[in-house]
């Protein structure tokens, strides 16, 4: 078969493969209707490889529980590949808020240029703007349509159904003729059901996994591309809505969460997809080369069939032989006859199992392409998770899993954040120890800085009073204050006077002229170079003693333990322990899917290696078929020489039926299983194809062109690569 035909349902498949991430985010998804946070996971299409600057963008649609729109949160993440200094931005957001730096923007015209100084650019805002995909979701109780409110808390058989309204297309000429081409979108709907309120959960176009307490239950819709293949639905019926039903008693539902994205389609080479008439050609050999096949396990079922018989006919004549020499001489010509039909039959089944050992390889290969593109799928959506796992391979995929689990135990995730954190906080240690340092540094200063101006003011004080002094002295005695001193020695100057001159100096001392003098020169000197140095040399001094070194040593070991201990209770870390168990539940129900697989693979290789022995043996067993029939020409000649040989054919003969009757039965199944996979996969494929695979092809890459075109919700410039994705959340219904 040609590769579109295989990229066709490859397109379809993979969506499907999508379910199973989506569940696991689902199941890991917090209850709480909190605000819409930055999506920081998103892959990057080929496309925008070679754009300077990437947008990639999220939106956020709050739904009630009908679907109908209540607001539009958008999240842009613009990423500078180049590093670049400013980025020109166009975008219809308003309010808009730099949610992850202090970049800022200005306005040039219509578009926003962002001081971005080499970083990526991460902004919300809010936006009026019809979506591209409508969803509405109806509820129906006992077949009886209902509102949210008025299936809240009820009992019986009940419904819920999402419907999409795909309205983002383009007109596109295909045969000559407009036809609108929708923009490809995968809408993935996920919820979580209450196993006490709900059961006998179904869902078409989906998947259920239920773990004994809750119910996961995710669906896949492609609107429009139905429309867009031109595919009718007798043939494939592409799915466009989700419909869950189940019995339900004490109705209540939390959020539903819709996934929408037309990524899947943007990775597809169109300039590689082969022509049409190639593909049909391929088909009509498909179609030959199976009736082939068919007709040749026909044919080796009857042959081995034959054989079964005919061996029966040769041990009853090597019993006969062995009777005597005389019965055996007789009996020669028609032992030569049936070693004649035996050479043909075992030549015959040798060619019919030659050909199926020559499909081994092909069988195999396409096995191991699956298993390889199950491990490819299951890479991507653990690492989607936020999981670091190494390339999962057919040999080291169990090993892989098993580690991650492991490695989810909430002891490991603890141990593992507190690892982190704590390197973290030794990064920052000089930086701890900087501060802390200049913050008992300003404590030392300030009290060497209060002993040292403690010690002039005494000095300013001694010399001011001196001054005070010698001007109540000349005023009180009319002579200088050493004169005055020496009178007193001599006794010169009675009591009286010198207690009133004492007293009228320290009056004066008591003034406010004379304190503003003391504080003025006070402060004049401590202003002082001289003092400034005494000061720093002081607290330079202090800072070296053993005690403030001590001291400075206990606040960083202080305040690099309260770091530890804020960041460990933080909401994060207090996340990624309440996830981790989750998590570990959804990698171990993904590893027993592989497991089933590798069962699959591992018991393929042991049948074709089986085809292959047994291909071997029946051309060993045509050669000594061809032996026996030159040997049975000879038996006429010599029946004593004869009679060893026939002993040893009569001692091997059961061991011979048995093979050959295990040959036939697995003849048979293989003929069934044939004509099974013709009927149910082969002539649905040459159904599907019925001589439109033309315009398939061609409206297959008029709808992967259309998705390339369509990457931004709320605006983008021309020079801009871009992706987008959808998240709607529908408000939850409660019992009253």
């Amino acid at each position: 078969m040609n590769k579109p035909s295989f990229k066709i349902t490859a397109i379809i498949l993979c969506a499907v493969l999508c379910l199973s991430s989506v569940i696991t985010v689902f199941a890991l998804t917090n209850d709480k209707t909190e605000e819409p946070k930055e999506d920081a996971v998103t892959a990057t299409t080929t496309a925008n490889t070679d754009k300077d600057s990437t947008k990639d963008e999220t939106v956020y649609v709050l739904a009630g529980a009908d679907g109908s729109v209540q607001k539009i949160i958008v999240s842009d993440w613009i990423k500078n590949a180049l590093g670049a200094a400013s980025i020109t931005d166009s975008t219809g957001l308003s309010d808009i808020e730099n949610v992850k730096g202090n970049e800022s923007y200005t306005i040039s015209g219509n578009a926003k240029v962002w001081d971005a100084q080499g970083n990526d650019i991460y902004y919300r805002g809010n936006i009026e703007k019809e979506l591209p995909v409508g969803m509405t979701v109806t509820y129906t109780l006992d077949g009886k349509k209902v509102s949210a409110d008025e299936i809240a808390g009820k009992t019986g058989k009940v419904s819920i159904r999402f419907d999409y309204d795909n309205r983002q297309y383009e007109m596109v000429k295909i045969d000559g003729k407009e036809e609108k081409i929708y923009v490809p979108f995968a809408m993935l709907t996920g919820m979580l059901l209450d196993n006490e309120h709900f059961r006998n959960v179904e869902v078409t176009n989906g998947k259920i996994i239920n773990d004994g307490d809750r119910t996961a239950v995710v669906g896949i819709a492609l609107p429009g591309l139905q429309e867009n293949l031109g595919i009718s639905k007798d043939k494939l019926n592409i799915p466009d809505y989700v419909e869950i039903t189940a019995d339900a008693s004490d109705f209540s539902l939390g959020m539903t969460v819709t996934f929408a994205a037309n990524e899947l389609f943007n990775n597809f080479n169109t300039s590689k997809l082969d022509s049409a008439d190639d593909l049909t050609g391929s088909i009509g050999e498909l179609s030959e080369g199976m009736k082939q096949l068919l007709d040749g396990s026909s044919a080796l079922y009857g042959g081995l069939t034959t054989l079964l018989d005919k061996s029966n006919e040769l041990v009853s004549g090597i019993n006969q032989l062995a009777d005597g020499a005389k019965v055996l001489k007789d009996g020669a010509v028609s032992v030569d006859d049936g070693a004649g039909q035996l050479k043909a039959g075992a030549a015959e089944l040798a060619g019919g199992l030659n050909t199926l050992k020559g499909n081994n390889d092909t069988l195999n290969g396409g096995a191991k392409q699956v298993f390889e593109t199950l491990l490819s799928t299951a890479e991507t959506q653990i690492k989607a998770g936020g999981i670091s796992v190494s390339t999962l391979t057919i040999d080291n995929y169990a090993q892989v899993l098993t580690g991650v689990i492991n490695s989810l135990d909430e002891t490991s995730v603890y141990n593992q954040a507190l690892a982190q954190v704590t390197a973290a906080v030794e990064n920052n240690r000089p930086l701890i120890v900087e501060k802390v340092t200049a913050a008992v540094r300003e404590q030392v200063a300030a009290g060497v800085t209060a002993a040292v101006r403690e010690q002039v003011a005494a000095g300013v004080t001694a010399a001011v009073r001196e001054q005070v002094s010698e001007q109540v002295i000349v005023a009180a005695a009319g002579m200088s204050k050493s004169d005055y001193e020496a009178a007193v020695s001599a006794g010169m100057i009675p009591a009286e006077t010198q207690n009133s001159i004492s007293a009228a100096i320290e009056a004066q001392m008591q003034t406010n002229e004379v304190n503003a003098l003391i504080e003025s020169n006070i402060t004049a000197k401590m202003e002082s170079d001289e003092i400034k140095a005494t000061v720093k040399a002081n607290t330079d001094a202090q800072m070296q003693t053993e005690a403030i070194q001590k001291t400075v040593a206990d606040h960083v070991e202080l305040q690099v333990k309260q770091a530890i201990s804020e960041n460990m209770a933080s909401d994060e870390v207090k996340a990624k322990l309440a996830a981790a168990s989750e998590g570990a539940k959804s990698i171990i129900s993904l590893k027993t899917s592989l497991d089933s697989y590798n069962a699959f693979y591992l018991g393929l290789l042991t049948y074709t290696n089986g085809v292959a022995s047994a291909a071997d043996g029946a051309s060993s067993l045509a050669s000594g078929a061809s032996d026996l029939k030159d040997g049975t020409a000879q038996l006429k000649a010599g029946a004593a020489a004869l009679f060893d040989g026939i002993l040893q054919l009569k001692n091997g003969a059961p061991a011979l039926v048995d093979g050959v009757s295990q040959l036939k039965n697995g003849a048979m199944q293989l003929s069934d299983g044939l004509k099974k996979f013709n009927e149910e996969g082969v002539q649905k494929i040459i159904e599907l194809v019925d001589n439109d695979m033309k315009g398939i092809v061609t409206r297959l890459k008029a709808t992967i062109d259309v998705s390339k075109n369509y990457r931004n919700f709320s605006g983008i410039s021309d020079d801009m690569g871009g992706q987008v994705k959808f998240i709607y959340r529908t408000e939850e219904i409660k019992s009253k």
